[in-house]
Formats: structure tokens, C-alpha cells, sequence
């Protein structure tokens, strides 16, 4: 399988814009300055592209997907699951019409009851058969899911974990892979499903201060360190984490992932 990391950064993304607007005065570490020359310290909002078994599927429909596939040269996406309903998640929808022309068949959307209900009233347009076309809408066709389920022979796991108050987030493990862009809590139920990992890819959003819906990343390290995988991604990370100054931090089976990085599992 190969894994390309579309966007790494938070909600608000780096550089961010409170800091631009404040000329880098809230940056603690100087990370929104220095993306101006290290592309690394570019954080479009989380997702990941996989490739496996002469299929593609996209995790997560960003808000900066366009930018994204652009960068990437995406040509072909089979399948989108989707981790939740926050709208850095799923606010690309409307982008991914390009993939869904006919005489291609609708593309099949995954995710949680409570994420294809939002996607769905969000943009009901796009399932109204009344609606006029005009540039196009996607073509899709939604699925919920609540239990495992064959995607291009790869059993997909949903893996539910706590997000603050929102219900319906779930993490994916797609063979000997997992991610989990957005928690603050997993259950131990969660955690039986991620063992015997080659690969965790798991939120990380900051380095010291408590958050009230995301682990940050001394509690991003403890869930990596008891789950063992062969290596360890962190990702969703704000503008607090310094690739390179915060990586004293981990093992040597972890790292901070950036836009663009691509990795074989």
C-alpha cells in the first residue's frame, strides 16, 4: 500500500491566519514565519490518499482538497471514506465531481450514520434529483457504515473514538495500516482492533496544553508506545508543533508527517 499525505495541519491550517493577520506574534514557535521557506511547515487540512491493489482511496474530503490533488496529480479516486463531519473534513465534496463523470459508475462515500446524514443535508443538492447541473455535481452514492466491510479485497475497520461531544467519528484500519486523524479518547474495545500495526497514523495537535477534543502529543506518544506499530505518523497539527525541534521527543519509530510525504506499508 502506498499512503500519500495530502494535508497534515489542523482547522485552521498552517501557516494560520491569526497569526499572519497579527504579523506572527501568537506563533510560539515561530512555525507560521518559517513555513515562508520550509514547505514542511505548509499544513493543508488532514488527509490521506492510499493506493492499493490498483485502486485509490481517499480518506477525508478536505477543504483544501483541490489544492491537494492539484499538487499531487490525483487522476482517479474509487473510493472516499470519511472520519467525521467537521468541516475541514468534508467541505472538498464539491471538488470531487471531476472524478465522477460519467460513464464512470457514482463513487461510493463511507462513513459513519452520522457523518453521511451531514454530508447529505450539507449538500443536499447534490442527491436532489431535481437539481439543475449547471458545472456539474458529483456523483455519489453513500454508504453507512457501522461494521467492518471489503474494500478492494482490504477488510476496512471502523474504529470509534471519542471527538469532544461529536458522535460518529471513527478512525480506519485498512489492512496492516490505521488512521485516526481526530481524537481524544479511545476505548479499550478501540484499541483491541490496533494491535500487530505496520503502520499508525494518529492526531497529534499540539505539544504541551491540554485540549478539550484532540490529544496532543505527549498523550499522541503514550497511545502509540502501547499500541507498538512498526512506525508511527503523527498528524492534524497546529502551529505549536516544530518538526524539527519537537522531534527529541520520539522514538525512533515515530515522525511528524508533512504534506507530500509518501510511504510504503
Amino acid at each position: 500500500m502506498k499512503i500519500t499525505f495530502l494535508g497534515t495541519g489542523t482547522s485552521h491550517g498552517v501557516p494560520s491566519i491569526d497569526c499572519v493577520k497579527t504579523n506572527y506574534q501568537y506563533c510560539p514557535k515561530g512555525v507560521c514565519k518559517e513555513s515562508l521557506h520550509d514547505p514542511k511547515h505548509n499544513r493543508t487540512r488532514s488527509s490521506i490518499f492510499l493506493e492499493y491493489n490498483g485502486k485509490k482511496v481517499l480518506i477525508d474530503v478536505s477543504s483544501d482538497f483541490r489544492q491537494q490533488a492539484l499538487r499531487e496529480v490525483i487522476k482517479e479516486i474509487d473510493a472516499v471514506l470519511i472520519t467525521h463531519m467537521h468541516a475541514d473534513h468534508i467541505m472538498g465534496i464539491p471538488d470531487i465531481r471531476s472524478y465522477t463523470y460519467p460513464p464512470s459508475d457514482p463513487l461510493p462515500v463511507y462513513g459513519s450514520e452520522e457523518s453521511i446524514d451531514t454530508i447529505m443535508q450539507m449538500f443536499h443538492y447534490i442527491f436532489d434529483e431535481d437539481t439543475f447541473e449547471g458545472g456539474g455535481i458529483p456523483r455519489l452514492t453513500c454508504h453507512r457504515i457501522t461494521e467492518p466491510f471489503t474494500l478492494f479485497d482490504k477488510t476496512v475497520t471502523p474504529i470509534p473514538v471519542v471527538h469532544g461531544p461529536l458522535t460518529g467519528c471513527v478512525g480506519y484500519r485498512i489492512g496492516s495500516m490505521a488512521y485516526i486523524p481526530d481524537l481524544k479518547e479511545i476505548s479499550e474495545e478501540s484499541k483491541s482492533i490496533l494491535h500487530n500495526l505496520d503502520c499508525l497514523v494518529i492526531d497529534c495537535l499540539r505539544e504541551t496544553r491540554p485540549h478539550i477534543t484532540h490529544v496532543i502529543l505527549p498523550e499522541s506518544i503514550a497511545i502509540a508506545r502501547e499500541l507498538k506499530p512498526e512506525k508511527c505518523y503523527f498528524i492534524h497539527m497546529c502551529h505549536d508543533i516544530h518538526y524539527k525541534k519537537d522531534a527529541v521527543y520520539l522514538d525512533p519509530w515515530m515522525a511528524f508527517s508533512y504534506d507530500g510525504l509518501t510511504i510504503e506499508v
